[in-house]
This record gives structure tokens, sequence and C-alpha cells, in this order.
């Protein structure tokens, strides 16, 4: 028996590991959580959100929950709609920075957070057949409605957090997804110019050479067009990746970078610490200990990260991948975005701001894999990955991983030597295409 949830929710290809019925089951399991409890359903723009949501809302109504629709909305808005609200959970349908052909369902709790592992272990176990749910009959029957109002209190929230920024051009790739919308319209509710790219969804081009993962015409917009900066999310917009006036681009450990030391200035950053992953690149540990701030490593994943922001105390953490997490918020691409258009706007170019983070060489592989992380166990791929140790030595590190989000194993090279981070990925990667490889 496998698991549905990984590290981000169920996800899978829509109509073979995804399909309607594992929706309605979801929201069998959310419908019962509780006396007719309230459940929010966001969405991004792929063309089987429709589907995966009308499927879980009625199966929310059937165990007498009722389904609130609130249409394309990225991840952070249902969070925060969920927070605010009278909800007992949210619900996004969305594969994040996947292909459209993907899709998944995320869920939070009331507090906008992800539910915990009793309530996943108990999700679970009712997905797989092993308990059993009745279903509401009479009045107990729930309902389900629109509730696409609800995105108006999101942008609001996100536009009354910040001053006008005045004349400043902007420039958002919006990955024609669930930020095409939004995003332009908070920017210039703050009274920036935009200029916005792939914000026209069309239910199959989400993600498509575009967003945070692709942000090779980003960069050429705000080259061409001289912005002050550009900021290009992911397909739910949890994430950001920005690019600085010299078409520089700035991941996640980058912005992380700016944000801490802004806050030590400004008395701000609790223990003087931020919350990153094993996955940050060393440089960015040793740029912030020469401003006196320290780097608490956890897991990867945006689940770890804000889990142990909570449990320290601390206020500002993130991943590379560009989920900022900020005063006990989770990832918000427009938010990151918001943050970073203030902090040109005050401090000046972001090219400036960056001034003393150097990276470490690092090369970082997704291996597309049918085995699942079993193949990590293969003896002759743990004998690749110990060799590899052995030639890095201690002048560098690999970390092996199955990703939680997609069938793909990540390989992580950072090397001093950027030809031997190269070869070193391209060895090991080359022994998982053998033993990962489909038949």
């Amino acid at each position: 028996m496998g698991t549905y949830f990984g590290t981000d929710g169920i996800r899978g290809r829509v109509g073979d590991t995804l399909t309607a019925e594992v929706a309605f089951a979801v929201g069998r399991f959310l419908g019962a959580k509780g006396k007719r409890p309230r459940i929010a359903i966001g969405k991004d723009t792929r063309c089987s959100c429709d589907t995966l949501a009308y499927a879980l809302a009625a199966g929310v109504t059937a165990s007498g929950g009722d389904a609130f629709l609130l249409g394309v909305l990225p991840t952070p808005g249902v969070a925060f709609v969920t927070r605010t609200g009278e909800y007992d959970f949210g619900v996004v349908i969305s594969a994040s920075h996947n292909p459209f052909e993907d899709n998944g369902i995320k869920l939070f709790d009331r507090y906008g957070n992800k539910p915990d592992d009793m309530t996943l272990a108990e999700a679970e176990r009712f997905l797989w057949g092993e308990t059993s749910l009745p279903y509401a009959t009479g009045a107990a029957v729930g309902r389900a409605c629109e509730a696409v109002a609800e995105q108006e209190r999101y942008v609001r929230d996100l536009v009354e957090k910040f001053e006008p920024f005045g004349a400043v051009r902007i420039g958002l790739d919006c990955a024609n997804g669930a930020a095409s919308a939004l995003a332009p319209r908070v920017f210039r509710a703050l009274g920036a110019e935009v200029i916005a790219i792939h914000h026209h969804p069309d239910g199959q081009n989400i993600n498509r050479n575009c967003g945070s993962t692709h942000v090779e015409s980003l960069r050429q917009l705000v080259l061409e067009k001289g912005l002050a900066a550009g900021f290009a999310f992911d397909g739910d917009a949890d994430r950001c990746i920005a690019v600085d006036e010299r078409g520089n681009v700035l991941d996640g450990d980058a912005v992380l970078y700016i944000m801490a030391r802004h806050r030590k200035s400004c008395g701000t950053l609790p223990q003087n610490a931020i919350v990153t992953t094993v996955m940050a690149n060393p440089g960015l540990s040793l740029a912030l200990a020469r401003h006196g701030i320290r780097c608490e490593p956890t897991a990867v994943g945006d689940r770890h990260v804000f889990e142990r922001m909570q449990q320290g105390g601390y206020a500002l953490g993130g991943e590379q991948s560009g989920h900022i997490m900020i005063d006990g918020r989770a990832g918000d691409g427009i938010l990151t975005a918001l943050h970073l258009t203030r902090r040109l706007c005050q401090d000046g170019a972001l090219s400036a701001q960056t001034e003393g983070f150097v990276r470490f060489p690092q090369v970082l592989k997704n291996v597309r894999i049918c085995n699942g992380g079993a193949v990590l166990e293969e003896a002759a791929v743990r004998a690749a990955i110990a060799k590899a140790e052995r030639e890095l030595g201690e002048n560098g590190r690999i970390l092996v991983r199955a990703s939680g989000t997609e069938p793909v194993v990540r390989v992580m090279v950072e090397a001093a030597d950027g030809a031997q981070c190269q070869a070193v990925a391209e060895a090991v990667s080359a022994v998982l295409c053998e033993r990962g490889r489909c038949p």
C-alpha cells in the first residue's frame, strides 16, 4: 500500500493516479469532520480543476458539509480566506509548478496551516477503504455555493499591508496560473506601473516555458524595458523568483538574504536567525553570518520550514525554490514580491542589496524515474552516491532525494569547483536513469 499524501498534499496525473473518485473521497472525509463543517475550495487555472473541485464539493455535501467554491485563487489566498473566515478546512486544487496534465489537492486546517499528521493519517485510512463514513440524508445533506467574492478580502489584505509604491516599473510573470488576474491588480492598486506577461491562461499553458521555473522571458522583459525588477510566480503563486534591474535571477536564497538583513537592521528578526532547508546554498549562511545572522536548517519542504519557524519563534524562513514565509504566514509569492518592491523603493536597486552574497557553484538535476524513492535503495545507486561523496570530500556535498511533488529524484551537488559539480551530478544522474528507467 502506498500513500496518497506527499510533502504537499496529493499530487498526480489527472485521470490516472488522481481521479474524480479520489477528489470525491477527500470531500467525503472533510465533510464528515465535525457538525456541518464549512469547506472553502480554491483552484488554479488547469483545465482539470473544475472536474476535481466539483467532485470534491460533491463529496463534502454528501457527508453533510457545506462547500464554498472560491474560484481561481492562489494557494496563499485560500489559506488566508480559510484562516480569517468561518471555515473548518481549506482546499486548493493545484499542482503548483507541475505541467497542466498533473493536478493536486492541498489541504489547510481552520488556521490556514497544513493539517496535522493525525488528520492526514485518518484521511489516508479512509481513502484506502480501511474506514467508512455514512452518507448524510434528508436535511443533513450539505450545500455548495459560489463564494468568489472572498477573493476581494485577500486582495484587500495584500494592498493594505503597504504604503503606495509611487512611480516604479515592475514586470510580472504570472505563469498563466492563479496569479494572472490578481497580481497585476494588487501592484497597480499600490501605484506601480506593471507590465504583465504569461497572464492569459487557457487551461493548458500553465507553467509552460514561463513562471518561477522558466524565468528567461521575464529576464528579457526586464532588460528590454528597463524595469526596476521582475517577479515570476508558479502556477498557484506560493513561490516567487525575482529578477533585478541588471537581469540577475534572485532565487529564494537571495530573497532571504535581502529580507534578513533588512529585518535585522529594523530589530524585527527574532534571535537574529532565519529558517532555511538543507538545499540552501552554503554561501547564504556564510554571507549572513558576516552580518550576525544565523541560518537554522531543516528538511526540504515548506511545511518543515513553517513548523520549525513556529516551534522556534522565528519570523522569516524559506526555500531556494522561492517559498518565503514571513511572520507566521505560509509562502505567498505575491506578498514576497510586494516586500521586495518595498525594499527597492526604500533602499535602492536590488542588485546592490545582494552584494556580499557569493554562491558556491551548485548543480541541480531532476531525474525522472518510475519506481519512486525505491531506486535510492538500490546497491548501484548507493555506491554511486558514496563515490561522489568521496570525490567531493570536505569541499563539497551531494544531496539526493525523491521529490514529494513529482515523479523525479533530485540530485543537488555543490563544490568549490564548478566543473567537478557538473561531472559528479551527471555521473550520479546517469546511474539513476539506468536503475529507475521505465520498463
